[in-house]
């Protein structure tokens, strides 16, 4: 007997994509059995730089997460906006949305923190549809659709047995100290950053590891588009990273296979097996 398809919703909590685009990512998942895709029409909604008004993104986000017909959500895009709906969606999800994967990367890192600190859901880092319109951006956003149809070979590996969780560097700095932001002892945390100066890698590190102490470890993905200062930094990221793990005491776990690039690997937040254990 036939397996049931997996049915994905896909909104976009803070920019838009284009109907071209769906149509693509579209194209790819006919090609992935299992798979059926439903892009809500607010994904294509534009209002100055987001999909649409606070409350258009929030309720579409909120009628994917809360359909029980849905089994999973995806996010479109990153970009600025889903920290500007985030809290507000966390209070509104039902029991439809507990047992659901949630998948996103970068700016929906607020979304899936959320999440996760609400024990709703199965919060994952993994490529988006917005990654087709990258150069090679096919093979990422086919990444996610095989891991949504049950193929976990694109996962970023892990052998150490703790719980964990990716993120973007600046999302996470911005988590910390607000009520988004989940308890990560214990957990090895992974981060990546695009286009940002060296100094600003070096402050952000300065922030997070202040908020990060407790955590099992820290393992740092790709540092991409790092634009050139007047006067060289002196440090790259990964020495920017080592340090400021060994002035806090958070064991520097090396580096990890994730990034604002069409390489990003898959990480589950928690545990492989148990999701919602954090």
């Amino acid at each position: 007997m036939p397996r049931p398809s997996v049915r994905v919703a896909i909104c976009a909590p803070a920019r838009p994509i284009t109907p071209d685009d769906a149509a693509a990512v579209s194209a790819l998942a006919a090609g992935v059995p299992g798979i059926e895709l439903a892009f809500h029409p607010q994904c294509f909604h534009e209002a100055g730089h987001f999909a649409g008004s606070d409350a258009q993104r929030l309720s579409a986000f909120l009628e994917c997460a809360n359909d029980p017909a849905v089994d999973a959500v995806w996010f479109a895009r990153g970009g600025y906006g889903s920290n500007r709906i985030a809290e507000a969606a966390i209070t509104q999800l039902g029991e439809a949305a507990r047992s659901k994967p949630f998948l996103g990367y970068s700016d929906t890192g607020y979304l899936l923190a959320g999440l996760y600190r609400a024990g709703i859901g199965r919060p994952v880092h993994a490529p988006m549809p917005g990654d087709i319109r990258r150069d090679g951006g096919a093979e990422a956003v086919l990444r996610s659709l095989r891991w949504l149809a049950g193929d976990r070979a694109d996962v970023e590996p892990a052998e150490d047995g703790h719980p964990r969780a990716a993120f973007n560097l600046t999302t996470l700095a911005m988590l910390c100290g607000t009520p988004l932001m989940p308890d990560l002892a214990g957990h090895v945390v992974l981060v990546e950053e695009v286009s940002e100066h060296l100094y600003a890698i070096d402050r952000l590190f300065f922030h997070i590891t202040a908020h990060l102490r407790g955590i099992a470890g820290l393992r740092l993905g790709r540092v991409g588009d790092v634009p050139e200062n007047d006067v060289p930094f002196g440090a790259d990221e990964e020495s920017i990273a080592r340090d400021w793990c060994a002035r806090t005491g958070i064991p520097w776990l090396g580096r990890a296979d994730i990034g604002h690039d069409v390489d990003n690997k898959i990480v589950s937040f928690g545990l492989e097996a148990h999701p919602a254990n954090h």
